[in-house]
């Protein structure tokens, strides 16, 4: 029965193609934007948590003041010591690697090409901390970093604006009014889930840079520490320990507020991806809406269909078919049509998210789980609104569906 019932649907579908077209895009379109807006929130929740993996593992950032805006002693906030870095790695138990760092922008210049970006001076902890790898040549030693060598490591955006296509390997730049030799390049990073270009950078050793690019006015010059904390140690454990340590080296009593930051990179990880989470779903419940528009689309034309095919109905009854049988045929109908809409949803889904993964740079997976839900809520939306005109049908008397015309 549920067999015969389902070709009549078919048979019925085909008869009147333009308005069954019409009738699924409803459902068509709310399934292909519910599946197409939670794949590419999870791929742009993804995409957030490798780009801020990248900066570096299991890392704290140690800032002077409050917030992520940039500090110096202009605004009144006191910088780090080396020797604060040096007491953090010390005193602080499950700590991996410390670095500090120092940081200017000065302009950058190779033969005829010139540009103006950052430069960092710190240690080699610093690639241990940062995930950072060699494309070519080598890092700094401890040596250059105690006599203060005039070499340097680039990122590869400097590489592509300084030397284009030749090897930087070996080379001089000028920095300010220094030369300095590059002796590494690393390999490329890309974005920050902050938009920064984390290619664009110099490093060279920290003495290099306090002595001849910024001058060794005062100690209290380390614009931030670096900090990596051993696997499975726990970050909030650290951070209160940092800033333990640190309220007790700055003097800072009960009750003041702290002129520092401490910014744990997994944290924020988690707390971005949460927002792209919720943001999701909410798009995804209002592209939902688009499905409950198709299902009331599906009501109103079984409802005309019913109408249409009165007599028929009536003879059906008169020769003896059963009323749960009609009632059978007309909900099969109204299912098979959101059924196939279901499917082509599916379908214009996966080409959208194919297409727009590239277009925004999110990674794109194919998730079953949400195209399955996608396609039995849509069946359910046809059960839902394909009853009440199923019923209605299975109710005409067999009298009155006769002499209907």
């Amino acid at each position: 029965m549920l067999l015969n019932a389902f070709l009549i649907a078919i048979r019925e579908i085909r008869r009147n193609l333009t308005r069954a077209f019409l009738t699924v895009l409803g459902v068509v379109i709310g399934v292909a934007a519910v599946i197409t807006m939670v794949t590419l929130g999870r791929g742009a929740t993804a995409s957030v948590k490798e780009q801020i993996s990248s900066l570096g593992s299991n890392l704290l950032v140690l800032r002077p003041g409050q917030g992520f805006g940039p500090r110096g002693p202009s605004a009144g906030v006191p910088l780090f010591t080396e020797s604060d870095a040096e007491a953090i790695d010390e005193q602080v138990a499950g700590i991996q690697a410390v670095a500090p760092v120092v940081s200017t922008s000065v302009s950058t210049i190779y033969l005829q090409e010139a540009r103006t970006g950052n430069v960092t001076g710190t240690t080699q902890e610093y690639f241990e901390i940062g995930n950072w790898s060699l494309k070519e040549g080598r890092y700094f030693d401890d040596e250059e970093i105690k006599t203060g060598a005039a070499v340097a490591v680039i990122g590869e955006t400097v590489r592509k604006e300084l030397f284009g296509s030749a090897d930087p390997i070996g080379s001089k730049i000028r920095l300010k009014n220094t030369s300095v030799v590059v002796i590494g390049l690393l390999n490329s990073k890309g974005q920050t889930g902050f938009g920064n270009d984390q290619d664009d950078t110099v490093v060279m050793p920290i003495s290099t840079l306090q002595r001849r690019l910024v001058g060794l006015v005062s100690k209290q010059n380390v614009n931030q520490v670096m900090i990596s904390g051993k696997d499975g140690y726990p970050s909030a454990v650290l951070v209160s320990d940092i800033t333990a340590l640190m309220q007790e080296r700055r003097h800072i009593r009960k009750g003041m507020s702290d002129n520092f930051s401490v910014f744990d990179t997994r944290q924020i990880a988690d707390a971005v991806s949460s927002s792209t989470q919720v943001m999701t779903t909410l798009l995804a419940a209002v592209a939902g809406v688009s499905l409950l528009v198709g299902g009331i689309g599906i009501m109103n034309i079984m409802l005309v269909s019913v109408t249409e095919r009165t007599r028929e109905i009536g003879i059906r009854l008169a020769i003896g078919a059963r009323a749960r049988e009609v009632l059978l045929q007309f909900l099969v109908e109204a299912v098979t049509l959101s059924c196939v809409g279901g499917l082509s949803g599916i379908t214009l889904a996966y080409t959208m998210c194919v297409i727009l993964s590239k277009v925004i740079s999110v990674p794109f997976t194919f998730d079953p789980t949400i195209n399955l839900y996608a396609f039995v809520f849509s069946a359910g939306i046809g059960i839902f609104f394909g009853f009440m005109p199923a019923r209605r049908a299975a109710a005409l008397d067999p009298i009155d569906a006769l002499r209907h015309e």
